[in-house]
């Protein structure tokens, strides 16, 4: 009953946001973010709640609408929950009675994806998910060929996903098994290896991996920044998600063979988002390519088949999550007050503005590794764990872009906070305390991540990586 209310809740709520008049849309943006709160509330009092079994499906498969905590999940849905709820309380302007609608429409579809025991529950969460950013991205009006770039490419990644599934479902004769090792059945080397492309290439734009990526920066550029918070923080992990939860303990054998290509991918996108971010202007294009390079580091760690690497993905996927929501959650307080992004454009905010310069201090450093705080330890973890598996250079060369990371927002910070002010712009002012509230529980959770990584590390250990094929 409780995995149930924490998918079905935020969607018919956020359904019923449009009966609210526009008028009363401050009321229905707090009344969503109180609604948040206590999902996060609810996931983290309650991780031991019992599944949620309905059987719908017998031919030409068993299937099941199938919702239940995993070790790894759990840490997704509270992620969402936190962010969905710093979102929320950003949303501004004409149209926030929409997007808080579509922000917990987008939390539902996304906790149905991360629940989902079922691997055709989960390919339906997968493409459910995309209606709230498509809708949010017409609906601004300006960005129609983003939204369907948006759209078309994920639904292509969808449609795989969904054909790989049925092949899996009629081979396995059943797809409900995801949390459950025991169920492993032997596909065939040839059928394996056609159903792991299909559900790669879904995960892989996803995620996104170049050259995979071209949908993302247009994307992040033109989102709204509280929907952009989530879709970077949370959404961008599915693919990686559907790899640890799918990939991993399923086609164990199909993930070693795709090694090598998977190391070239992700170390591709690991150097060409950190050498567009050094060179963006845009200061939200730097931070989407930003999320470029660190996900190309998740996926090797994901593919590394070391069980130290696999934990420190775990750890980076949590704290990506945090950092990159503060960031553009921040960068959005500043589009809104200076009318720009452009980073030559700004300057000076800080002396004006200490608590906007400190945030966007604290996480553009969680950004570039800091020790301390929860990037550096997700970072160190996955290194290691390379080196320690044999893949000494891959793990030299994943050290380059960290080192940009950097250069690239210490200048994000420079350019904002520091140097010339310019007269032309706006006049300034600094967080409002509904925007403090929104990057504190991010910052807090980051900085607390950075000191006890272990306590996201343990899912690891209670997820049976040894089962998974991991060393």
């Amino acid at each position: 009953m409780i995995v149930s209310a924490l998918v079905l809740v935020p969607i018919l709520f956020g359904l019923a946001l449009y009966a609210v008049p526009r008028r009363a849309a401050g009321i229905a943006k707090g009344a969503s973010a109180v609604l948040a709160a206590l999902v996060f509330a609810l996931a983290a009092l309650e991780p031991q709640a019992p599944d949620a079994t309905v059987r719908w499906l017998s031919r030409p498969f068993a299937a099941a609408f199938h919702l239940g905590f995993g070790p790894i999940s759990f840490w997704l849905v509270l992620l969402l929950a936190l962010v969905t709820f710093s979102a929320l309380l950003v949303v501004r302007g004409s149209r926030m009675r929409e997007i808080a609608a579509q922000l917990l429409v987008l939390q539902g579809a996304m906790n149905g994806l991360f629940l989902a025991k079922d691997v055709l529950l989960f390919a339906l969460f997968w493409d459910l998910m995309l209606l709230p950013v498509f809708l949010v991205l017409v609906a601004g009006g300006t960005h129609g060929r983003t939204a369907w770039k948006y759209l078309l490419y994920n639904l292509v990644g969808g449609l795989a996903l969904l054909l790989a599934t049925a092949a899996f479902g009629v081979l396995a004769g059943t797809t409900d098994v995801i949390g459950n090792p025991a169920a492993r059945v032997g596909i065939g080397a040839t059928w394996g290896a056609w159903i792991f492309a299909g559900f790669a290439f879904a995960f892989l734009i996803k995620t996104p991996v170049f050259p995979f990526h071209t949908w993302m920066p247009e994307t992040y550029a033109d989102l709204p920044p509280p929907v952009v918070a989530v879709v970077s923080a949370v959404q961008s992990k599915a693919g990686l998600y559907g790899f640890l939860a799918i990939g991993v303990p399923f086609l164990g054998p199909e993930m070693a063979q795709a090694r090598p290509l998977m190391f070239v991918l992700g170390l591709s996108a690991l150097l060409y988002g950190a050498f567009v971010a050094l060179a963006e202007r845009d200061a939200k294009r730097v931070v989407a390519y930003s999320s470029l390079s660190h996900l190309g580091l998740i996926l090797l760690a994901v593919f590394s088949g070391s069980s130290l690497a696999y934990a420190g993905a775990l750890v980076y996927i949590i704290a990506h999550g945090l950092f990159s929501a503060a960031l553009f959650i921040v960068l959005g307080a500043v589009e809104q007050r200076e009318e720009t992004r452009d980073l030559l454009r700004l300057g000076g905010l800080g002396a004006r503005n200490p608590q906007l310069a400190g945030a966007l201090m604290l996480a553009a450093l969680a950004a570039l590794g800091l020790p301390g705080l929860a990037g550096f330890a997700g970072e160190i973890l996955i290194l290691t764990g390379l080196y320690r598996a044999g893949y000494g250079w891959p793990a030299v060369i994943a050290l380059l872009p960290i080192v940009l990371a950097a250069a690239y927002m210490l200048r994000v910070f420079q350019s904002i906070m520091n140097g010339p002010e310019h007269p032309d712009l706006p006049q300034r002012r600094d967080l409002t305390w509904l925007e403090g509230l929104a990057v504190a529980p991010l910052v807090a959770a980051f900085v607390w991540l950075g000191i006890d990584p272990a306590s996201v590390v343990a899912a690891m250990v209670a997820g049976g990586a040894h089962v998974a094929g991991v060393r």
